[in-house]
């Protein structure tokens, strides 16, 4: 009975072992995905900022030719 009950608890303790283990790869591949989609985002929300700063600079430039071109007159 005694090496029956050791057997048991060495099968339950390999058992919960590798379910730690594996429960651990899957927060790792989770947390890198989520890296990947914050890398993402952030890059996409830079290129809106630097096309918005692009448009106020074109602006900005159209609306300083038209002030030298009206001072010409």
């Amino acid at each position: 009975m005694k090496k029956l009950s050791l057997l048991l608890l060495a099968a339950v303790f390999t058992l919960s072992f590798y379910s730690c283990r594996e429960t651990t790869e899957e927060k790792t591949e989770d947390a890198v995905e989520e890296i990947g989609n914050d890398i993402e985002e952030a890059t996409e929300e830079s290129v809106e900022s630097v096309e918005e700063a692009t448009e106020e600079v074109d602006a900005a430039a159209v609306e300083g030719t038209e002030d030298v071109d009206a001072d010409q007159e």
